[in-house]
């Protein structure tokens, strides 16, 4: 079995499965960022910070992820929401031609409504589940009923690449843009941005993200923290979560090019497994 999914899930590898990704891109009208592994995250968003013109994404193509599922019969993929990229659309379309060549293959493609850290905890649970024996109908039906259990809070220093692609209202993100504050919102059930309020310094911030966790149904299971350039903030939060759930598992990653253009520096996402 292989996993495939696009670089919105913040990963390279995972261990012990065939795990590939697929690269989404980010445009200027002067230059493009291939989100690779060859990708200079700190030079892209360098520049980015003193481009004034537009900037944008584009999902991977068809073609693409073709390639990526080529040799495999059973597949899983995996992509960033449907409500903010077209990833999920061409997946199905690849999916569709590859099953042309290849009648007999499985290709389950998976909407994770949502991006990073949350997509993390999906990929990891996945590969548990490919790593258990379980065969691909099995498999199919417990990562989407684990879906149903996971969550994706964020909390942003700036919204301007997300206001700029239409992401985020922009009434909304020039309200709340004021100096030293963070944006905190979370990843709706449509799968969509949903911005939820405001908070001042680093430990309210942490407050109000483990709230609206514990709100959400956290009790200690796993956690996923994703970060732009902000490894000190990130082990703060992890910090946070451990003193009043010495049990979590905490797991850090940087962000790849994707929601590095996103969330932008400073920017934390913390995703969890809810009851």
């Amino acid at each position: 079995m292989r996993i495939v999914a696009d670089s919105s899930c913040d990963l390279y590898d995972l261990q012990g499965v065939d795990f590939r990704t697929v690269p989404l891109t980010v445009y200027t009208d002067e230059r493009s960022f291939l989100d690779d592994p060859s990708l200079n995250v700190t030079e892209m968003l360098d520049y980015l910070a003193n481009y004034k013109g537009r900037s944008y994404t584009s999902c991977p193509s068809i073609d693409a992820w073709q390639t990526a599922f080529e040799g495999e019969k059973e597949i899983f993929v995996m992509t960033v929401t449907s409500a903010l990229s077209g990833s999920y659309n061409s997946a199905l379309s690849a999916a569709d031609m590859y099953r042309e060549k290849v009648p007999e293959a499985k290709i389950s493609i998976i909407d994770s409504l949502s991006t990073g850290g949350e997509e993390v905890l999906l990929l990891l649970k996945l590969s548990e589940l490919i790593r258990s024996g379980k065969d691909f109908e099995t498999i199919d039906q417990e990562i989407r009923a684990y879906q149903k259990h996971t969550r994706l809070f964020f909390a942003f220093i700036s919204l301007h690449n997300l206001t700029q692609n239409g992401r985020v209202n922009k009434t909304v993100a020039a309200a709340l843009s004021v100096l030293r504050i963070s944006v905190t919102g979370t990843a709706s059930e449509e799968g969509k941005i949903s911005v939820t309020g405001k908070a001042r310094g680093e430990k309210k911030v942490n407050a109000v993200l483990l709230n609206d966790m514990k709100k959400a149904g956290y009790a200690g299971g796993r956690v996923i923290i994703t970060h732009v350039e902000h490894e000190e903030g990130a082990a703060h939060l992890k910090e946070a979560v451990l003193q009043e759930y010495p049990q979590a598992e905490v797991l850090i990653y940087p962000t790849r090019g994707l929601c590095s253009y996103y969330m932008e520096r400073k920017g934390l996402v913390i995703s969890c497994e809810t009851d």
